[in-house]
């Protein structure tokens, strides 16, 4: 057993634990002809001047904004596409609409964003029609108002299908039995979906919003930045692209791993505590406690 999880802990020790020490540029004046070990050191000269820079604040407004748009409309999603798959009687045709709601998560954002542009752009399918009906052209790939509603239709539109597999693993695991008896115990479809579908999905929601929680100030590089030109940096700017146009694309390295070193604080905070948050309310969370 302990072979067999080798593969999975090299994994994790070379591409996320060894790159840890990285972040020891955030501390420095790195130049990168000089490496980490004769590069000068500069104590929190590069954190203070990403505080100091309105830019980082905007990005970090925009982030967050973006990423509570699309855990409030991304998040229940899969689930109840999850539950419509679960409903399926015929195991073919369930497995076919599987297979096709999957497709879009292996599609480049390159490709999607084509696609949107092509439907919602200034000159797509949608302006077009709006104008037919006698109502005035709308390009929503350029109003910076829209931005954060954009990203998340992208996001439900390539993920939704792909996030369902986790939860319909944990419908697969609840007892049948127990639908069984609620249903002769008189319970309609929708008590035995509050009785008995909720709780034993609770544990598996409550560890995915806890893993979302961690990464809510990472979301989605590649995709912003097709787009971010179109909007403008003041709707488009994200902790992401703050970090790749002033920090590696300027040569402010130090800037670029503090700001990095920022969001890793803050996801490990928010993952702990609403960890311990989930174990006040009796759920296991990421890890169990100390006392559990």
């Amino acid at each position: 057993m302990l072979l067999l999880c080798l593969p999975g802990f090299l994994y994790f020790v070379v591409f996320h634990y060894v790159p840890l020490l990285g972040y020891m540029v955030a501390f420095q004046d790195y130049q990168p002809y000089l490496g980490y070990m004769h590069s000068a050191w500069s104590g929190f000269t590069n954190f203070t001047n990403a505080f100091a820079d309105p830019d980082f604040w905007s990005a970090t407004g925009n982030t967050l904004k973006i990423a509570l748009v699309q855990l409030v409309l991304f998040f229940p999603v899969p689930i109840g596409l999850a539950l419509l798959l679960n409903s399926i009687v015929s195991d073919k045709l369930r497995r076919f609409v599987q297979s096709v709601v999957y497709l879009p998560h292996f599609i480049g954002w390159v490709i999607i964003v084509s696609i949107f542009q092509q439907i919602l752009g200034g000159a797509g399918v949608v302006p077009d029609l709006l104008e037919t009906i006698g109502l005035p052209r709308y390009d929503m790939m350029t109003d910076p108002n829209a931005f954060p509603w954009l990203l998340a239709l992208q996001v439900m539109w390539k993920d939704a299908g792909w996030g369902t597999i986790i939860i319909l693993a944990a419908l697969l695991s609840i007892d049948r039995g127990l639908y069984e008896a609620a249903a002769m115990d008189g319970a309609a479809r929708r008590r035995r979906f509050w009785h008995v579908t909720l709780p034993g999905l609770s544990p598996v929601l409550v560890l995915l919003l806890i893993l979302n929680l961690g990464n809510i100030l990472t979301v989605g590089f590649e995709q912003i930045l097709l787009q971010r030109d179109a909007v403008g940096a003041g709707a488009g700017e994200v902790l992401d692209t703050y970090v790749y146009f002033h920090g590696i694309k300027d040569n402010q390295w130090g800037t670029a791993a503090a700001v990095g070193m920022v969001k890793a604080v803050i996801g490990t905070v928010l993952v702990i505590g609403a960890n311990k948050f989930a174990h006040r309310l009796g759920h296991e969370g990421v890890y169990r406690g100390a006392d559990r």
